[in-house]
């Protein structure tokens, strides 16, 4: 079973089923399914008809999750014993908690698999699959994992793979605020922005999440791989974590009210990387 089509869940599911498995697929817009329906695989009524030996989820935030999986009509209740829930969305902990209490008690396998990468190594099946949850678990769920990823990694045995996770897209986040502060800087200093983009490419703060946008910034295109108001999301599941946990982010916090700025502005569903022209028009160098 595959719950959730959006541009992750989409590819992600495709990749199961071009390897030969049954896929029966379930989306709130049913005509995401069209793709998958054409290739072959099975159009659900509801997320609970959406059934299999593994079901797998990929949704947006919690409440999504919790509408779909929870409750008396929800996925986790119609699931029989035996049957395994791998959950790749990004999340909470607490849900995470709340999920694994309503599968043990049903002897529903349990794991969580968030996923990083963008949408295009969603495509290529070159993700990287952050899972944790019981060993055995993981392993009958491995081959299945394999079929979209290009990398495993088995962190724990609860909820490790939620703190990972949030931990790499806080990361994703910053660097966005960090190029967006370094070529503003440098423009309103005569700089020019593809000569700067040149050498931050080539120098020591490169990586590919740097390599993946340089092009973007040089074309002021923002066209999303993943939404600035779904990086405000993680963020704010990251800071409720921190808070809970004790541990400060200011940086995480600072960061956060930029995206409250581009949404505010309407620029929430545009890439996050968009913080680069927030921070140009606080610096003078773009129309306000």
């Amino acid at each position: 079973g595959w719950i959730g089509l959006g541009k992750m869940g989409e590819p992600m599911a495709r990749h199961l089923l071009n390897a030969g498995h049954a896929v029966t697929v379930w989306n709130r817009t049913a005509s995401k399914a069209d793709r998958l329906v054409a290739g072959g695989a099975v159009l659900a009524a509801s997320p609970a008809a959406a059934r299999g030996e593994f079901v797998f989820v990929m949704l947006a935030d919690d409440a999504a999750l919790r509408s779909a999986l929870l409750g008396p009509d929800g996925a986790v209740a119609a699931m029989t014993p035996g049957t395994v829930l791998i959950e790749c969305s990004t999340v909470s902990p607490a849900l995470s908690a709340t999920l694994a209490e309503a599968c043990a008690a049903r002897g529903v396998g349990y794991l969580r698999a968030p996923v990083s990468g963008s949408v295009a190594f969603a495509e290529g099946g070159k993700l990287t699959v952050l899972a944790s949850g019981p060993a055995d678990v993981y392993a009958a769920a491995l081959p299945l994992l394999q079929s979209f990823s290009a990398r495993q990694v088995h962190v724990g045995e609860a909820c490790e793979a939620r703190v990972m996770k949030l931990s790499l897209n806080m990361m994703v986040g910053l660097t966005a605020a960090m190029m967006a502060e370094a070529l503003a800087l440098g423009e309103k200093n005569g700089l020019a922005r593809d000569i700067m983009l040149d050498v931050i490419g080539a120098s020591a703060v490169a990586s590919p999440l740097v390599g993946y946008k340089l092009a973007s910034l040089r074309a002021h295109d923002y066209t999303p791989a993943f939404e600035a108001r779904m990086m405000a999301k993680d963020f704010d599941l990251a800071l409720g974590l921190a808070h809970d946990s004790g541990v400060p982010l200011p940086m995480v916090a600072q960061v956060r009210e930029g995206f409250s700025a581009m949404m505010a502005q309407g620029d929430g569903d545009a890439d996050f990387f968009k913080y680069a022209e927030l921070t140009a028009r606080l610096a003078g160098l773009r129309g306000q």
